[in-house]
């Protein structure tokens, strides 16, 4: 029988949140691609919660875009309400958030991948990956030399331990594609089953199809598999709830983009409304009397579940001592009357779930919709990876999303696009993007994943990054966006507008600096009125702004020199209409910069020096063929655990668990004396 076989750059193997970045990465970098789905229906979809964003994963998202990610871009066009987070706290930990209408969201991303030049898109399961096994000889031939193969933080490389390489995928239904890389973006799919009490379905989110068959082929292969789990809560028909026993959330007055290229005039909007109930304790004593008929609690699911987002059974059972937990209903959409209830996922009978939702207030005459379920799946361990989301062993294959461990849409977004990246990187015989922990909130995120044993679907939080005060979401595209042009993701004209952004931030702050004001008697009744101590000598406007009473904007009435200073910043060669207001002023989107970075100027400094500090250990780069039995002094358990994950820097070797800073001094050593005796020879 013929059988279709065709040639290709890149395969990508799912095509959620992190397949639809990887591919289009690829397909913007010029290589041929092709998106596999097992439903085009379930592009880009939002199985769980209906939004985008939210503590630490706003982050995620701007750093994204910055990148030359769609997720931010994509979330802009089809949000129905916008909030800001954490706005009662500090600047490092502001995180945006958006209620995406589902559909719409889904609907923009398919067409956004359907009007992408070299992509294509396939409904088809993938069932099998083909590879061959590379010979010591070849590899030595190939890896020897070659910067551009090789791989260490900096994007360049030590000789690799490949064993396989990647060769192409085969489809359910017997069609060949050969291809340069794969990249696995699986998901919540791969041997999917789906729990609701006694009542299992084997299909994967929403119930579509599961991908069966290609756990078989990655176990030939030799890739560690493990099982996790994750659950959503029931949607409710919208008529059926009494919102008056509800406390209405709004979304912001001033809508802020997530993407950097959207302009903040063109999305302000009307927004949709959430609500706000909670729990109680007969809510609580329905999920007790029945959790011997809970899949959690009965023994029935194999799979580990997120601890950051507990389903309600582990709520009431977790935390005994509280009265109450919160509920938010959320709009799946505007042009349907399903509600999201958010906080009380489950896995309990569809009777059991009805019965506890009911003595919500609000939700006394509810209507489900949807079921709340749990859902197993397959997943790897990412210490298989490289941090460039490479297998360590297999050259060509690369993996993003939740099937590395991970959990929510932002961060297999992120890893998406990484891997993407990556995979282009790799076929063009170009550098890397490897981001270290000190330069974005994805490159915690990756660390985490691929130096850490994480036995739980991971998710990002801001206190996981050391570095935060430098990692705002507010200056994402400053941190990141020169990486993404290099890389070609990033238009000129993208660039130009980042150039032009920092002009406009640097002597803006070097004006408040130089600009001084005397201990005359008008600054004196300012100051007082504002209650701020008077001044002794003169002082700059960027010392008055130190201080916590005062700010940027309540200098302008003392600041006489504002106006023209704004008419010489407009004046400017590269400046760009986007970053001043239609009446001439400084933009937010400037002035909020330059008051950040002037108001935490010490703890910014303060956290620089500790990032110098840290990166003299990413620096130390270790062989990826060391033989850790020859390094003297090493504790039998740090051997263990250096063999087990291969860490590609000093750095990264003192995070993993089992592995004390002893031991990374040994190692130091060995590796110091070891270069100083090759380089004799």
């Amino acid at each position: 029988m013929s059988e279709i076989r065709e040639k290709v750059d890149v395969c990508v193997v799912g095509a959620g949140h992190a397949g639809c970045e990887a591919a289009l990465a690829c397909a913007r970098l010029g290589l041929e691609t092709v998106i596999f789905t097992v439903s085009v229906d379930s592009i880009a979809l939002m199985p769980c919660n209906p939004n985008v964003g939210g503590s630490s994963k706003g982050h995620l998202v701007r750093e994204l875009d910055a990148l030359g990610g769609e997720m931010g871009k994509n979330i802009d066009k089809t949000f129905i309400q916008s909030k800001m987070l954490n706005v009662s706290k500090g600047p490092a930990v502001h995180s945006l958030r958006a209620q995406a209408d589902k559909a719409e969201y889904s609907r923009a991303m398919r067409k956004v991948l359907e009007s992408q030049e070299h992509l294509t898109i396939k409904q088809a399961e993938v069932c099998e990956l083909l590879w061959d096994n590379i010979k010591t000889e070849e590899q030595s031939e190939e890896t020897s030399g070659s910067a551009e193969a090789k791989l260490n933080l900096s994007g360049s490389k030590e000789s690799g331990i490949f064993e396989k390489r990647v060769t192409g995928v085969k489809t359910f239904t017997g069609a060949i594609y050969e291809c340069k890389a794969v990249v696995l973006c699986t998901g919540t799919y791969l041997r999917a089953r789906c729990l609701c009490g006694e009542a299992i379905t084997y299909t994967g989110p929403n119930g579509l199809q599961a991908a069966t068959h290609l756990t078989d082929s990655l176990k030939a292969m030799g890739i560690e598999l493990r099982r996790f789990k994750t659950g959503t809560p029931a949607r409710m028909d919208g008529r059926t709830i009494d919102y008056s026993k509800m406390e209405e959330q709004f979304g912001d007055e001033r809508i802020v983009p997530f993407s950097f290229s959207t302009d903040p005039e063109s999305i302000q909007k009307e927004q949709a409304s959430c609500w706000l109930t909670y729990t109680n304790q007969a809510t609580h004593d329905i999920i007790r009397a029945n959790l011997d008929r809970s899949p959690i609690y009965a023994g029935i699911i194999e799979g580990t579940g997120p601890r950051y987002c507990p389903s309600i059974e582990d709520k009431v059972v977790k935390f005994s001592e509280k009265e109450r937990h919160q509920v938010f209903l959320e709009p799946e959409g505007l042009h349907t009357h399903e509600m999201y209830v958010g906080g009380m996922s489950s896995s309990l009978p569809e009777d059991v779930q009805l019965a506890m939702y009911r003595t919500v207030p609000g939700l006394e005459h509810c209507k489900i919709v949807r079921n709340a379920y749990a859902i197993e799946y397959d997943c790897i361990n990412a210490k298989q990876l490289y941090n460039t989301l490479e297998f360590k062993k297999i050259k060509g294959l690369f993996a993003g999303g939740q099937f590395n461990g991970s959990s929510g849409y932002e961060e297999a977004a992120c890893q998406g696009l990484v891997a993407g990246i990556n995979a282009a990187m790799e076929i063009q015989g170009r550098e890397f993007l490897v981001m270290d922990r000190s330069e974005s909130y994805i490159g915690v995120l990756i660390d985490d994943l691929v130096t850490k044993d994480n036995r739980e679907p991971y998710r990002m939080m801001t206190s996981r990054a050391e570095y935060r005060l430098l990692l705002r979401q507010d200056n994402a595209d400053r941190r990141l966006r020169g990486k993404g042009y290099k890389i070609g993701l990033i238009t000129e004209e993208e660039y130009q507008d980042l150039l032009c952004k920092e002009a406009l931030i640097e002597a803006e702050i070097a004006r408040m600096k130089e600009t001084k004001v005397g201990a005359n008697q008008r600054i004196q009744e300012f100051l007082e009125r504002h209650g701020s101590m008077a001044l002794k000598t003169a002082a700059s406007f960027a010392e008055l702004i130190c201080r916590p009473e005062l700010s940027y904007a309540a200098l302008e009435e003392i600041d006489e020199g504002r106006t023209e200073a704004y008419a010489a910043y407009r004046s400017m060669e590269q400046a760009r209409s986007r970053y001043f207001t239609s009446d001439g002023r400084l933009s937010s989107e400037i002035l909020d910069q330059v008051e950040i970075e002037i108001k935490y100027e010490g703890y910014i400094i303060r956290q620089k020096r500790q990032v110098e500090q840290y990166k003299k250990l990413e620096k130390k780069s270790i062989p990826a063929d060391l033989n850790y039995d020859e390094v003297p002094s090493l504790r039998l358990e740090a051997r263990q655990k250096l063999k087990e994950f291969r860490p590609v820097s000093l750095g990264q070797a003192s995070r993993i668990s089992g592995v004390s800073p002893a031991d990374v001094s040994v190692l130091h050593i060995y590796l110091e004396r070891k270069q100083r005796s090759e380089s004799c020879q």
